[in-house]
């Protein structure tokens, strides 16, 4: 099996998850303090550890103050309520095709260990829903938890820490430094300082763009990552991993139509 193969799965499968992010129902949660909550009430120091790209000081205004109003149960149980409401509004709850696309994802799901994958190891501590498009839901979110996880170990293999990994992204062309540097927190200093340490490796040209050596540098540690990613989909095999995207294509792609994901 090619390990390209984790990095398809994963760009279907993403918008099915990443909507929790965007959607009017989870406006009124936090974003670390929901995605950290199967953690439990740890220091903010382990979620930016976690989170790797965000800076600490950003995780530091959200934890643990934002587990005040909502314990990180508490936290989890309205997450998903707030997934729960919008599935409903966009893809077909309660279809065979549903159901059977929620049971090769818990399969693939429940094939990975969590030794070393700290995101995957916290959700995997919450309880599975019980109705089928929630059951995909949780699925699809630990399975991207479990890539995430992979992905860190291959950037930190590579040599690279957050703010490095994040002007790598923005030098590739695929999202703009503004994005990423308002949303993740990091100020001008740090990310001009990551800038001169990866222009003085030889991965970035006097303009900042990507240079020969940074292209090969990303390649290799994106390959790493789909190769870490892949155990999911060897445990049910090609015919099954096939049948699942092309099921969960068209709700990922509702789902992005509607403007509630990316």
């Amino acid at each position: 099996m090619e390990p390209v193969l984790a990095r398809k799965m994963w760009r279907t499968l993403e918008p099915y998850h990443s909507f929790v992010y965007f959607a009017p129902e989870a406006r009124d949660l936090d974003y670390f303090a929901s995605r950290a909550a199967g953690m439990g009430r740890v220091p903010a120091e382990v979620v930016a550890a976690a989170f790797f790209n965000f800076s600490p000081e950003l995780v530091r205004r959200s934890i643990p103050s934002a587990w005040d109003p909502l314990s990180p149960a508490e936290t989890a149980v309205a997450r998903l309520a707030a997934v729960d409401r919008t599935l409903r509004q966009v893809v077909p709850v309660g279809s065979a095709e549903i159901a059977e696309a929620a049971g090769l994802a818990r399969r693939a799901a429940e094939a990975c260990e969590p030794t070393g994958r700290v995101l995957f190891a916290a959700h995997l501590s919450l309880p599975w829903p019980t109705e089928p498009h929630l059951v995909l839901w949780h699925a699809v979110t630990l399975l991207r938890e479990y890539r995430g996880d992979g992905h860190v170990a291959a950037l930190l293999e590579a040599g690279l820490d957050g703010c490095q990994a994040l002007v790598m992204h923005a030098a590739a062309g695929d999202v703009p430094r503004a994005f990423l540097q308002g949303t993740r927190g990091w100020s001008d200093v740090e990310w001009d300082t990551a800038v001169g340490w990866l222009h003085e490796r030889g991965w970035l040209d006097e303009d900042g763009g990507m240079a020969e050596a940074g292209w090969a540098a990303r390649q290799r540690y994106e390959d790493h990552t789909d190769r870490l990613a892949l155990r999911p989909w060897e445990a049910i095999g090609q015919d099954a991993a096939d049948r699942l995207r092309g099921l969960v294509r068209p709700w990922s792609r509702a789902l992005v139509e509607a403007g509630l994901s990316v």
